[in-house]
């Protein structure tokens, strides 16, 4: 029988309460295995918190399902891509329970003053997100410059440009994976 998102999720949840059992017992930081541990639970809670439904056909599950982690429990990235950010009636800041908009998720528009808007992510016709292949996200992440040579405004790329080759890629898989701003699934 198929587990429910709740079930999953609860599951990773247990999962990371017990490593932080493991760290604060002085366990050795440095342990490939607690860090493969962790790993995998970002990976499966990544799966659970992914707002939006995946195309994994043909994609390695566990990064696009790590990136799902990275841009959704970690990166806020929907906070400034997606415009509103929360559907109506579920923005946690209004004391209601979250509710992603999904209907624009990832698709840009929110305006920070009269000449930056956030850019939309989603995959384009041909399946790339913001338009770029992986190493020009890549690029991008790392020093800000777009093609024309301009750098990215409000966008924290010094931040993300910290990240691993890895996580950056991650971040990548899931964005190739999610619905584009043409083809987005209804508002619930």
């Amino acid at each position: 029988m198929p587990r429910s998102w709740l079930a999953t999720a609860a599951g990773a949840i247990a999962l990371m309460t017990a490593s932080s059992a493991v760290f604060a017992t002085g366990e050795d930081h440095a342990s490939s295995a607690v860090f493969a541990a962790a790993k995998d639970q970002r990976v499966w809670v990544g799966r659970a918190i992914a707002p939006v439904p995946l195309d994994l056909a043909g994609k390695n599950r566990k990064l696009v399902w790590l990136g799902s982690y990275i841009v959704n429990a970690q990166g806020g990235c929907n906070d400034c891509h997606t415009s509103p950010p929360y559907a109506e009636g579920g923005d946690p800041f209004m004391g209601k329970p979250e509710q992603i908009n999904v209907k624009g998720y990832l698709c840009g528009g929110t305006a920070f003053g009269p000449f930056i808007t956030s850019a939309d992510i989603s995959p384009d016709q041909d399946g790339l997100p913001a338009g770029l292949d992986r190493r020009e996200f890549i690029r991008l992440m790392r020093t800000g410059e777009k093609a024309d040579g301009r750098l990215l405004q409000v966008m924290p790329w010094p931040v993300f440009g910290k990240m691993t080759r890895g996580d950056l890629s991650a971040i990548y898989a899931y964005l190739s994976a999610i619905p584009s701003c043409d083809v987005k699934p209804p508002a619930p």
